[in-house]
């Protein structure tokens, strides 16, 4: 497959008559992503503010592509582990095959060690990204997610945010951003909740983490872990379609909220990475990274943080990604569930459920 050059990187491109997708060789990251609705294209997906090469050369290959979605392999860091989120996020991933709609990448890690098999693929007819990640050799347990990074306009909105139903939701329990290396949270660290629409203020208060953005100026952590089903969720209204994350719980247990609207005055983020909305699914514990995901904190709550691997039992861990066009009222997405066939309905707070052709299936082969 032909690369080229989008946003300062060498990509990758996947495409059919709905979507076009780029993919960056080193770390694998997808963005941008252009979404075709209608007579309009749409691109959920960030980029940074900032261009490969435009930031420090010793800063890690992660921070120079960011961007869109990556695998992380274990998600944060970890003893000997030379790159935050790995290698998965940071080094180059080899083609293996390639088609118009679909590409195949493989990496032999090293730390961890085991071979990583990347398979992104487009379907006739679905606005729809879907991702494989088969993890072959590895021995033991460790922590892993996925890292999409929406960007949200600037004006418009309300803009909204839901996930599936959740039996356990938390503020990092520990601080998420360090005033003495100019960054600030907003919200109570460690604060538990039930609802997404009241989540405690370091200052007193609660806040709604349903609407985005909000809070500029700060930057902050939460998980919720999702309970059992087919699939689970997460979705986000933004400018008349949503866009929505499917994913097996059993696998993918919880989500995380990395709320980055201007909280990070350091380089290379200066201040200038707005309205930025992590929605991250994970088997982790917050973004603590491989030792502390290993001591099961949040066992009592019935939340997985690392799930074992058999060197000989390869191990697949599936995402949807799609986009819907739905009507500018349609509010915030509070339930998603099977329709007949490939197809999922979606309801938003103020309509009726519409009919979105995408395979669940896909998440369970």
């Amino acid at each position: 497959m032909k690369k080229v050059t989008v946003y300062g990187e060498s990509s990758f491109r996947l495409k059919n008559k709905h979507v076009e997708a780029f993919v960056t060789p080193r770390g694998g990251h997808l963005a941008p992503v252009n979404f075709r609705i209608g007579n309009r294209t749409v691109q959920p997906y960030a980029l940074a503010p900032w261009k490969p090469g435009g930031i420090d050369k010793g800063l890690p290959p992660i921070l120079h592509v960011l961007r869109g979605d990556f695998f992380c392999l274990p998600f944060g860091g970890g003893k000997h582990i030379k790159d935050v989120h790995g290698e998965t996020a940071n080094d180059a991933w080899t083609v293996l095959g390639s088609a118009s709609d679909e590409l195949m990448l493989e990496m032999k890690v090293k730390n961890p060690r085991c071979r990583v098999r990347k398979t992104l693929s487009l379907r006739e007819g679905h606005r729809a990204l879907y991702q494989e990640h088969l993890i072959e050799g590895l021995k033991g347990r460790f922590n892993f997610g996925h890292h999409a990074i929406l960007s949200f306009p600037e004006k418009g909105g309300p803009f909204h945010v839901n996930t599936s139903p959740f039996h356990f939701g938390q503020v990092k329990p520990d601080a998420f951003s360090n005033p003495l290396a100019r960054e600030y949270g907003a919200l109570k660290t460690g604060a538990r909740f039930k609802s997404l629409d009241k989540v405690a203020l370091a200052n007193g208060g609660t806040t709604s983490l349903n609407e985005y953005p909000a809070r500029q100026g700060f930057e902050d952590l939460i998980l919720v872990a999702s309970k059992p089903g087919d699939f689970a969720w997460t979705a986000a209204t933004l400018d008349g379609y949503v866009w929505i994350s499917l994913k097996d719980p059993r696998v993918l247990p919880s989500t995380l909220f990395w709320m980055s609207n201007g909280g990070r005055h350091a380089h290379p983020w200066n201040g200038s990475h707005l309205r930025r909305l992590g929605l991250e699914e994970v088997c982790g514990h917050f973004s603590d990274g491989l030792e502390i995901s290993r001591q099961d904190r949040l066992k009592k709550a019935d939340v997985p943080t690392t799930l074992s691997f058999h060197p000989k039992r390869p191990k697949s861990i599936r995402v949807i990604h799609l986009v819907h066009p739905v009507p500018i009222n349609f509010g915030k997405v509070v339930e998603i569930r099977k329709g007949k066939g490939a197809e999922i309905l979606v309801r938003g707070s103020n309509g009726a459920p519409i009919k979105v052709p995408v395979d669940w299936s896909f998440l369970h082969r």
